[in-house]
């Protein structure tokens, strides 16, 4: 057994010098830890073994899979750092590039509809003009010829804010 250990080391160690990607490691692992691998194979087989040797060989067959074990964890740090030394160098970043621009927020529903019937009505030719949200009473009545006891100058169907001018009038 101690013989069938040392050839266990030595393709494991000659295998994985070969290796050059993360799929061939993995393959690597289960070939030679995995549960069908030749080292897992010898300890099973130790309880066939006499007493004396038992005890010798599974302390070299737990040395060796650490060793194994070690050896795989540089061997994938190695294909790591050289995976990001090539990406690295194929994908360098310009720094001095301007940053992509975020999209943040939308407009509120009422927004979007207002300005759809806005756009509606100026493909008709009208046009969109802003003016005061409080109107004087000269020019919302007075100006249009409506008089004093007229029903649409009553208090429920306009809204009055108390002003005076400096003339006493409103």
């Amino acid at each position: 057994m101690r013989d069938q250990l040392t050839n266990i080391q030595e393709q494991a160690l000659a295998s994985l010098e070969k290796v050059a990607s993360a799929k061939s490691l993995e393959e690597w692992r289960v070939a030679y830890l995995g549960r069908k691998g030749p080292l897992t194979q010898v300890l099973r087989g130790l309880g066939s073994a006499p007493l004396e040797e038992r005890r010798a060989i599974g302390q070299e067959a737990n040395a060796l899979k650490a060793l194994l074990e070690a050896r795989l964890a540089e061997k994938d740090e190695a294909l790591h750092t050289q995976a990001g030394s090539d990406l690295a160098a194929r994908e360098a970043i310009d720094v001095t590039l301007p940053g992509r621009p975020q999209t943040i927020g939308g407009l509120h529903p009422t927004t979007r509809i207002l300005r759809e019937i806005t756009g509606a009505f100026t493909a008709m030719g009208f046009q969109t003009v802003e003016g005061p949200e409080v109107e004087w009473d000269r020019y919302n009545f007075e100006a249009l010829n409506i008089p004093q006891g007229h029903p649409a100058r009553d208090m429920w169907d306009t809204m009055w804010i108390d002003y005076e001018d400096e003339q006493g009038g409103r």
